[in-house]
């Protein structure tokens, strides 16, 4: 499903980043392959929130540098297979999205599902486990650190949050990760497990690679319209790196978690 002027299905930014730790971006790209024509959408909705996170590429980009860390980024839309969902989710390939039908998703044929998860879907859980399996040859234990953007309102509820830490059992990231940005940027607010909570099913990223395998482990939500221009992504990529440097920073950060 992919053409010769189509772009990967993932990119590895920084692959010899010195950090013990290893950045994801799900949800980073608007791509759709051209046999797919669009799915049916007017380029207008392809630049919109529903067809990805708006600014997370250039955040990740920028972090990636002030972290030296590696970066496993996805080639496509979320439109075309979600790459945070478990492929038994009924929205890994969306028929309806934020009230706009997806053309291009609907009725699809057993045989045209798998070619989507083959062509898009499992090469990048495979990036993503090989870069994890080359940490585990260095007998490494990395932070697993998913970046995400949200839009600044859903369903008619405007968001307060600028940011959001997503996290379930594991503390040892997003705990003293939401005081420090809680301190660095004053009178914002910072949302715990909001506006999404990563006890939710939706995280798929983070449960099948980090959390499954005991990783120290933070899924960050930035809220979308702190980080459209280039420059506001750079910003908000020195506001993670800041809150994260003494956390990344601790020995005893790098080992599986055992739970008390």
């Amino acid at each position: 499903m992919i053409g010769p002027e189509d772009p990967p299905p993932f990119t590895i930014v920084n692959p010899l980043g010195k950090a013990r730790v290893l950045l994801v971006g799900d949800h980073v790209s608007n791509a759709i392959p051209g046999i797919l024509d669009n799915l049916g959408l007017d380029e207008t909705v392809l630049e919109g929130h529903i067809a990805y996170d708006i600014g997370s590429k250039n955040m990740i980009n920028h972090l990636s540098l002030l972290l030296d860390a590696p970066a496993v980024l996805a080639g496509y839309s979320r439109l075309v297979v979600d790459l945070n969902r478990n492929l038994e989710d009924a929205s890994v390939m969306p028929e309806v999205s934020d009230n706009t039908v997806i053309e291009g998703n609907l009725n699809m044929t057993p045989e045209h599902r798998n070619q989507r998860i083959d062509c898009f879907y499992t090469p990048y859980r495979t990036a993503i486990d090989d870069m994890l399996g080359g940490f585990k040859t260095k007998e490494i234990v990395p932070a697993f650190i998913s970046i995400h953007s949200f839009t600044p309102e859903m369903a008619g509820f405007s968001r307060p949050w600028q940011a959001g830490i997503l996290w379930d059992k594991d503390p040892r990231i997003p705990v003293p990760l939401i005081k420090n940005l809680r301190a660095h940027v004053g009178d914002f607010h910072i949302g715990d497990n909001q506006p999404y909570s990563g006890k939710e099913l939706s995280d798929f990223t983070i449960d099948h690679h980090a959390e499954a395998s005991g990783l120290p482990h933070v899924s960050i939500e930035v809220r979308q319209d702190l980080v459209t221009t280039e420059a506001g992504a750079e910003r908000w990529a020195n506001i993670l790196a800041d809150a994260l440097r003494d956390i990344l920073a601790g020995p005893d950060l790098y080992r599986l978690w055992e739970p008390a």
